[in-house]
């Protein structure tokens, strides 16, 4: 091997051609006893760093890698690849040329253990009938809704789980019930009735030595391009953790800047300072009660941690960063039973027009340049949210949309005059306008508007009209909902929803988030049937829905589905889609408004590329587990090309101790992790 300097280029010649890096780079070839190795990750890790760093990137066809823009440190290198075994790790610095060894996997046990989940989930035998595998889907959904199925830490029972029980199927229910989560997740388990001994004999079939036959498919195409960047942050009992980068409307807000997290279950913002590699914490205050609940804050004893492990007050939810680079974030500051009087009020036109007796988390407003909190009281429940072009944050609920108008907020300080919401009522009477209404589980009055129940878990905005888009995730949810605010709130709030045609092979069920692109085009992902649909209201022939069915516009839908692994020969997946998000910015090159879609089970973001037409896999391969609710892209630098620009995520399962080599698999923990993808234009890029 020949190292030629050349300026401020290190040529590395090897086997498989030359590889030119920089002063600051790692590169090499990686081969295995069948030559070069196409389409395998390189693994470069420290802890030299405030904070742990990896960065992983991809091989092209001859088997050749450069890591690029890595900080001063001593990094571990080594191979993750389908087919292979995780190569010997091996130390260098940036500047040094590494060709790596990789190791052929002997055995499809072997190369399967760095499958992500839903390659070993859909071992399981789902029922024969097509009604109970839709039960089935139904139900697994609620687990997916919080973590992976099918990682090491479900598949397998660690001995001090399995106890003196020689019963895999008591161990299912038993292990099902500890923990914070432990009453919800047992009422989940055993609702699965007989499908729970499928998993149980999952289980023993996979402790018998059975494993996935099919391996995924390595990254190809512009899948090798990609370059992934990991900080740890934030506690090993984090979860749910919703992230910011910056301001969705404007990509160059906060360059450079901190990255912010929002633990729900420990009331913390977490803080990354991707330019320094620190990682902090700040907690959110709060003088509301705790939370004790059955779903996520049992004082049932972890295994791992012990009692009362999310105790916990703000709650706090997803963030947002504004204009000013301040982040917004859904947290309790009071019990919900303490609702202000104005939110029922005769007084208060919102009040007045659709009372809200009670709200289970408001919102708060941090300012990095002072380090302080304020406080609004909201009305209603605030979650997921996103802002509009005229400085509104919406958020949604069940049943209604609320918002705050920040400017009002910075001006006045008056929650009450800040803030309105409305329900969604449908124009059935076809007058043009909402007057009286009849409640949802009144019949459609011929003289009367028709409101109706819907969720909101995700809102969002269309920036080509202003309209609120939203989804929810109940059990088999079906709807869209429209919300045009008008010119006078609430009076003049208009509802329209929409549901996919009846009579579709497979039906398409259970919805997730929604995200609108620049064109005003909703995309919606499916979580229990797999699909990612859009639709384009501007193809309806008419919007009118005077019986209130959601089929005025059957022309404005379209449907994709990814070829994910599904349970044996059922039509449904062993995976699950989370949120929509949306790269408004074309900060991965695929196409400015590429709708994104979360994958819990394959430990990835799929984008679908309007430049390409199809998807692109962004797959986290190390460490296992990644579970992204949320994402944004930034911009750091717009003349500095695919090095000045990334999208962001974050680990985000409740489950952090599944994280690969966390407790959940008899480590000793880990922490979560925020992520970075940049699309390079070539794999060698640097």
């Amino acid at each position: 091997m020949a190292v030629v300097l050349a300026g401020s280029l290190v040529w590395v010649s090897a086997q498989g051609g030359d590889v030119a890096i920089d002063p600051n780079d790692i590169g090499g070839v990686v081969t295995s006893a069948n030559g070069p190795e196409a389409g395998v990750w390189v693994v470069a890790e420290t802890t030299d760093l405030p904070t742990k760093l990896a960065r992983i990137v991809v091989t092209d066809d001859q088997g050749r890698y450069v890591v690029p823009d890595l900080p001063d440190a001593r990094y571990d290198l080594f191979v993750r690849g389908y087919g292979l075994v995780d190569s010997a790790r091996q130390s260098a610095r940036p500047g040094q040329q590494l060709n790596l060894d990789a190791t052929l996997a002997p055995d499809a046990r072997t190369a399967a253990q760095v499958y992500p989940a839903a390659w070993w989930l859909n071992m399981i035998t789902p029922p024969a009938e097509p009604e109970a595998q839709l039960e089935f889907a139904l139900t697994m959904k609620s687990c997916y809704d919080c973590h992976q199925v099918g990682n090491r830490a479900t598949r397998e029972i660690l001995p001090a789980m399995r106890g003196r029980s020689g019963s895999s199927l008591d161990v299912w229910t038993r292990r099902t019930g500890v923990g914070p989560s432990g009453p919800g997740m047992a009422g989940v388990f055993t609702s699965l009735g007989p499908m729970r001994q499928a998993l149980a004999d999952w289980s023993d079939r996979v402790a018998a030595g059975e494993a996935p036959t099919a391996p995924p498919p390595r990254p190809a195409g512009v899948e090798r391009n990609l370059v992934v960047t990991l900080w740890d942050w934030g506690s090993e009992i984090d979860a749910r953790s919703d992230m910011a980068a910056g301001d969705i409307r404007d990509a160059t807000v906060n360059a450079n800047g901190p990255v912010y997290g929002v633990a729900e279950m420990t009331d913390s913002l977490t803080i990354l300072d991707p330019v320094t590699h620190r990682a902090s914490v700040v907690k959110v205050p709060s003088v509301a009660s705790v939370v004790v609940q059955g779903f996520n804050a049992a004082p049932t004893r972890s295994p791992h941690y012990g009692e009362s492990v999310w105790a916990r007050r703000a709650d706090v939810r997803s963030s947002a960063i504004d204009g000013k680079g301040r982040v917004w974030m859904a947290s309790r500051l009071r019990d919900r039973d303490q609702q202000p009087d104005f939110c029922t009020s005769a007084e208060n036109p919102f009040g007045a027009y659709y009372p809200i007796a009670g709200s289970s988390r408001q919102v708060s407003v941090y300012d990095p340049a002072t380090g302080a909190f304020e406080q609004i009281d909201t009305c209603f429940t605030a979650d997921h949210n996103q802002m509009s072009d005229d400085n509104f944050l919406y958020f949604g609920q069940n049943g209604a949309v609320g918002w705050i108008d920040m400017d009002t907020w910075d001006e006045t300080h008056d929650a009450e005059a800040s803030q309105g919401w409305c329900p969604a009522v449908i124009d059935t009477t076809g007058d043009g306008r909402i007057t009286e209404w009849t409640e949802p589980d009144a019949p459609i009055g011929s003289a009367l508007d028709h409101r109706i129940n819907f969720g909101c878990y995700s809102v969002a905005v269309s920036h080509a009209d202003g309209s609120l888009w939203c989804s929810g995730i109940g059990r088999g949810d079906r709807r869209l909902v429209r919300i045009e605010k008008g010119s006078n709130p609430p009076e003049t709030c208009q509802a329209e929803y929409y549901e996919p045609p009846p009579g579709m092979d497979p039906d398409v069920i259970g919805s997730g988030g929604v995200e609108v692109d620049g064109r005003g085009v909703a995309w919606q992902n499916w979580r229990v049937s797999g699909h990612f649909s859009s639709f384009d209201r501007t193809l309806c022939d008419t919007t009118s829905d005077q019986q209130a069915t959601g089929q005025s516009c059957p022309e404005g839908w379209s449907f994709r589905r990814k070829d994910d692994p599904t349970y044996g020969d059922s039509f449904f997946h062993a995976n699950e889609s989370y949120l929509a998000h949306m790269d408004f910015h074309d900060t991965l090159g695929l196409g400015a408004g590429a709708p994104i879609y979360g994958s819990v089970n394959t430990d990835a973001m799929e984008v679908f590329s309007p430049n390409l037409g199809r998807y692109v896999t962004m797959r986290v391969p190390y460490p296992l587990g990644f579970f992204p609710r949320s994402g944004n892209g930034r911009i750091d630098d717009p003349g500095a090309g695919w090095k000045g620009k990334g999208y962001w995520a974050s680990f985000s399962t409740y489950a952090t101790w599944h994280i690969e080599g966390g407790k959940g698999e008899g480590g000793s923990g880990v922490l979560p992790k925020v992520v970075k993808f940049q699309m390079r234009p070539d794999p060698l890029a640097h």
